[in-house]
């Protein structure tokens, strides 16, 4: 029997359309634009001026604490301007623009494409480069590596799970990449465990990708200690916690690190950044794009320098559809809906989806009919219904006790709801009111 997680869980229509398109690349962005924010923690500090000339992989924006990433140019060209510009989702935010001129690389970085699986560096060394690359989480959280990579002293790292389960609907970025660099992927994953120092590693797949699982499989038993896992597919089985449980049978109790368990997880996409960063001394500047949706003429995988326009990308993908309604970030049930087009694509962007009305639109919301559907396929063993009813009475400190916290956006209990109630939507204000009371409450 494939292995799950115990709690909750829906299995929403797959709609992977893109996962047969192989990795393809996309022309070179005439320009450029790097937020500072693009990672979970401090932003980055701008190291770089108006009228500086800069090499791809030229490092443009130091981290700005420890729960920080560098930032490095994804192009070759001159820094135009250094401002505030609006995000994907209309927020604004520092950003560094680069015009793009020639595809001039940093001398440091080896462009070659042969495979290096000698592991020369030191524990310290691998989580030093790492952190000098930039590399985040790439499964959408862009909690800095080398944070993660490093776990509180109480807690001693057992075993490494790569999460490659993409348990998301229309996404296929991290099957495409699967297929296409599998020995990458694998020392990748050699190296994250040399810097915590484990000996067994567990790569989850989720068993909709067969074509990844047997050639993940047949390549891994030149390396030592790294077990594929098939996974029955399941929704959100990408969430850390849910991860665990389904390999490791343990679950992590509330407001506990994953690391309680033993465990440090990291995306599939982070370790093979990971092996470009330590192998190659390849910076983060570029990552595969799932471009999909109703009526896209040219769906595919994309790979992307960081700062592309995402305009600019759906148009290498054939341009807006005729009908379309709604273009999402991620996604469909964790993703957030795009307001400027002209935005850059962040480190943390795996797809851009485009719907239809049809597939956009909400259904009308009628009362709560108290069926607890929400509360059977919440995957943390809340209940959705009253966090949300709480979250709308601005009932805030309830709320906390009722460990709105815990919850992980996922959207299960929006997507299960018969009646249609903006159940995420008032879970997330609350959520965030929450976050900001336990603030004040640790500064007080």
């Amino acid at each position: 029997m494939l292995k799950t997680f115990r709690i909750g869980g829906i299995h929403p229509e797959e709609n992977k359309l893109t996962a047969q398109c192989p990795v393809t690349e996309a022309a070179i962005p005439r320009q450029v634009a790097l937020t500072l924010n693009q990672h979970i923690g401090a932003p980055a500090n701008c190291i770089v001026k108006k009228g500086d000339t800069v090499k791809v992989g030229t490092l443009v924006a130091e981290a700005g604490g420890f729960v920080s990433a560098n930032i490095h140019s994804p192009v070759s060209g001159i820094v135009s301007k250094i401002d505030k510009t609006a995000n994907a989702f209309g927020i604004y935010t520092q950003t560094i623009v680069i015009d793009t001129d020639g595809d001039e690389w940093e001398e440091s970085i080896d462009r070659s494409t042969e495979l290096n699986d000698k592991i020369a560096l030191s524990t310290d060394e691998i989580i030093q480069r790492i952190a000098q690359c930039g590399i985040v989480g790439l499964g959408g959280a862009t909690f800095p590596t080398h944070v993660k990579l490093t776990p509180p002293k109480e807690f001693t790292p057992t075993v490494l799970i790569i999460n490659a389960t993409e348990c998301e609907p229309y996404l296929t970025d991290d099957h495409a990449l699967m297929l296409e660099s599998p020995e990458q992927i694998l020392i990748g994953c050699r190296i994250l465990m040399k810097a915590i120092g484990v000996e067994q590693a567990y790569i989850g797949i989720e068993n909709n990708k067969k074509d990844a699982i047997a050639l993940l499989a047949e390549k891994a038993s030149k390396y030592p200690g790294i077990e594929i896992v098939a996974l029955r597919t399941r929704y959100p089985q990408g969430g850390e916690k849910q991860l665990i449980d389904a390999i490791l049978h343990k679950q992590v109790a509330n407001g506990a690190l994953p690391v309680s368990t033993g465990a440090i997880v990291q995306n599939v996409g982070t370790a093979f950044a990971v092996y470009e960063a330590v192998q190659k001394n390849k910076p983060l500047i570029d990552r595969i794009v799932t471009v999909t949706g109703d009526g896209v003429t040219r769906p595919g995988n994309y790979r992307v320098r960081l700062g592309m326009p995402i305009g600019e990308l759906i148009e290498i993908a054939g341009g807006l559809p005729a009908e379309v309604s709604k273009i999402i970030l991620g996604g469909p049930m964790m993703g957030k809906a795009v307001s400027n087009l002209e935005a850059p694509i962040p480190k943390g962007c795996s797809g851009i989806l485009m719907l239809n009305e049809r597939h956009a639109h909400r259904g009308p919301i009628s009362p709560c009919i108290r069926c607890g559907q929400c509360v059977s396929v919440c995957p943390m063993g809340l209940e959705p219904y009253l966090l949300a009813k709480l979250s709308e009475n601005h009932l805030f400190e309830k709320a906390e006790k009722e460990s709105i916290t815990a919850c992980l956006e996922c959207g299960c209990c929006a997507y299960s709801c018969p009646s249609n109630r903006p159940i995420l939507d008032y879970i997330r204000i609350g959520k965030s009111a929450v976050n900001q009371i336990i603030r004040s409450r640790k500064q007080s």
